[in-house]
């Protein structure tokens, strides 16, 4: 990680059992996947934690992280999207990533910066809930999910997520973040 945040020393990752830095952004992060495992009822196999999403306008390309995925049965279901300070502005990244990250639109996404949480409904861009308390148990999720069918992405819908994520992500990063990956035209 480096750059701009404050390295506490090391951790252990609650779901992985790697060494990690040990950042207040990661404190959060590991709190909230462990909310997820003790308290909402998810398996630690139902989550993976930070997934990438490669991005290409075609003459810039990146790479940019998410906190954490949920699946059942081999479906992406559910995205996490940690960021200090507000949340509002995450949920575009939220939904592009939603777009991004599968062939088909992924359902639902929780955006947090954990002390408070956003969970969006990716298919109308609305917000379902607010407050971590809020976020969907493993059992409710799995009653959500079933109503929702699973619908391909269009490539123009793709290409417009790709752009909204590059903006977000990659143009308006401090300069000092060191979790995304910008490179040059392949």
């Amino acid at each position: 990680m480096g750059g701009h945040h404050l390295v506490l020393g090391e951790t252990v990752d609650y779901l992985t059992g790697e060494i990690r830095e040990d950042t207040l952004d990661e404190r959060y992060r590991q709190e909230i996947a462990r909310l997820l495992v003790e308290d909402k009822g998810f398996r630690r196999e139902d989550l993976t934690p930070r997934v990438s999403i490669d991005i290409d306008l075609g003459d810039k390309q990146a790479r940019v992280r998410l906190d954490l995925i949920v699946h059942f049965n081999e479906r992406i279901v559910l995205l996490i999207k940690y960021a200090p300070g507000s949340l509002t502005t995450r949920h575009q990244v939220a939904i592009a990533a939603s777009r991004l990250l599968a062939p088909y639109q992924i359902p639902f996404s929780v955006v947090t910066n954990g002390k408070d949480a956003d969970i969006l409904n990716n298919y109308t861009g609305e917000g379902i809930e607010s407050g971590l308390d809020r976020i969907f148990s493993r059992k409710a999720l799995e009653t959500r999910i079933r109503s929702c069918d699973v619908r391909p992405v269009s490539r123009h819908h793709r290409e417009l997520a790709a752009r909204i994520l590059y903006a977000y992500e990659v143009d308006g990063r401090c300069p000092c973040d060191d979790s995304v990956c910008e490179y040059e035209h392949r």
